[in-house]
């Protein structure tokens, strides 16, 4: 387990990260805006896959009720690249190669996985205020039904 886990009231720890496209994107581009930060392991597999889509296919909907969607990752950018066209997702997915955000956020820390203990990335989802505060932390959620579940604890239609 990781000891940096976020909690609502926490200030977000900022960041610049790479996107798919290789430019910068950091936190502060986002200030006084609604923004969901949601981590994922691997771009490409099948669970990443799934919840990537489900942002994608929801982004609309988001966007009308005043959020931001960003993606992190520890891929490298050529994947993100790929992913991001293979999946034609419209909004950024960022590079964080050597996990230092995702440690900032707690959502780095003690996997098991078929009784293997290992350190990787945490499935977790963060979302900033405007005012740059965590309104929002989510750690271990599942891939598949996650934006629902979001979209209904943020108090968001999901139909």
């Amino acid at each position: 387990m990781t000891d940096n886990r976020l909690s609502t009231g926490d200030a977000a720890p900022p960041f610049s990260l790479p996107d798919a496209d290789g430019n910068t994107v950091s936190l502060s581009d986002y200030a006084g805006q609604k923004v969901i930060i949601y981590f994922y392991p691997k771009a490409m597999t099948p669970g990443c896959t799934t919840q990537a889509c489900d942002f994608r296919d929801r982004m609309e909907r988001f966007t009308a009720d005043g959020y931001q969607v960003v993606g992190i990752s520890p891929d490298p950018v050529k994947s993100l690249d790929k992913f991001t066209e293979k999946e034609d997702l419209n909004f950024p997915v960022l590079s964080d190669e050597n996990h230092a955000v995702a440690e900032a956020y707690g959502a780095w820390g003690e996997k098991k996985n078929y009784g293997r203990v290992y350190e990787g990335l945490i499935r977790s989802t963060i979302v900033v205020d405007e005012d740059g505060n965590v309104d929002v932390a989510q750690y271990n959620v599942r891939a598949k039904g996650h934006v629902d579940k979001l979209r209904r604890d943020l108090g968001l239609a999901t139909a």
